[in-house]
């Protein structure tokens, strides 16, 4: 008989990657008590221990990826500009 998937909520992984990470319990342990599998429970702990820097983060990262986005648009509309002006001279 196949089980099937179950999606939890971002605060239920939370809350379970916060236990693990508190090590007050085994990982076995804490995936009984939540009913999820053992590696789902070190998958989600792992993904909080690497996320948790973007918790304290100042944001510049952020502002420099939207900057760096609106010159590859204008980049983009520029080159559709002169493509159309050659489209039209080449008579295509």
């Amino acid at each position: 008989m196949k089980q099937s998937r179950k999606n939890h909520s971002a605060s239920f992984k939370a809350k379970v990657a916060l236990e693990a990470l508190r090590e007050e319990e085994t990982t076995a342990a804490i995936a009984s008590r939540y009913e999820v599998h053992p590696s789902q429970v070190r998958t989600w702990k792992r993904a909080l221990l690497k996320g948790a820097s973007g918790i304290f983060s100042d944001g510049q990262g952020q502002k420099k990826d939207e900057a760096l986005v609106a010159q590859l648009y204008q980049q983009i509309g520029q080159l559709k500009v002169e493509r159309d002006f050659l489209e039209g001279r080449l008579g295509h």
